[in-house]
């Protein structure tokens, strides 16, 4: 039975990933937000330790060392992704977290059951990446928080991977217009990380959904790849210039 088994293919998504039956990547990404929140709520130094900020000015603009991306605090980048407005700072602290989980629980176990576990993961980190990656380019001093960088890849995700599967998509499409225009709206909300997680999310989804079926594995790899090279690369300009 055992050798039997070994001859048995292993159940692939439509673009190449494992089936997943149940959304762990999903869940695993709301605890982290959740215990992060949490984090927020026990220590109030916690959002100031690990937001987003690529450097920390004085009244003169001279750059404070140590202290931001630039200054070799990287893991802000990613950091940032998992934490949202505190409670201390009005109702918008609690709607804040409520509507990114609310949207990773609507849009995650579907796109992870679509695209199976890895690639949903590396969508869901890149995108959020990307967000912050144009913030550090664009305003490298503005601090900034929250899932909605990643959340705005999975809009696009969804988006790109119905049109391929033939679905409608008009309301995903009307949900992306809308917060757009929420993004330009209203202030205190950062349109870099909103734009960066929407056009990073965009370009993989496409490299996911379109990529060759002879040549799929490949072409999804070296995508993120490519992606990820091309954000790093472009932080290491960023930071090289704010710091010469």
């Amino acid at each position: 039975m055992r050798d039997g088994n070994r001859t048995v293919r292993e159940a692939r998504t439509v673009f190449g990933g494992r089936v997943a039956t149940r959304p762990a990547v999903t869940l695993t990404l709301i605890a982290i937000n959740v215990l992060a929140y949490v984090g927020e709520l026990a220590s109030p130094s916690f959002v100031d330790r690990f937001e987003m900020l690529g450097v920390l000015k004085t009244q003169f603009g001279q750059v404070i060392p140590g202290y931001g991306v630039a200054e070799g605090e990287w893991y802000r980048l990613i950091t940032a992704a998992f934490l949202h407005v505190p409670l201390s700072q009005g109702t918008f602290g609690i709607t804040h977290i409520l509507f990114n989980m609310w949207a990773l629980w609507v849009l995650g176990p579907q796109l992870e059951q679509v695209l199976g576990r890895l690639r949903f993961t590396v969508l869901y980190v890149l995108s959020a990446l990307g967000g912050n990656v144009l913030l550090f380019l664009v305003d490298p001093g503005q601090p900034a928080l929250g899932a909605s960088g990643a959340i705005f890849g999975l809009f696009a995700a969804f988006f790109v991977v119905g049109r391929r599967l033939g679905v409608d998509t008009r309301g995903i499409a009307f949900l992306i217009v809308i917060n757009l225009m929420f993004t330009f709206t209203f202030s205190g909300i950062s349109w870099e990380g909103h734009v960066g997680g929407l056009i990073t999310g965009a370009v993989l989804a496409v490299a996911f959904a379109y990529a060759p079926r002879g040549r799929q594995q490949a072409v999804q790899v070296a995508a993120s790849a490519i992606v990820a090279a091309v954000l790093i690369v472009l932080t290491v300009i960023q930071t090289t210039a704010l710091t010469a």
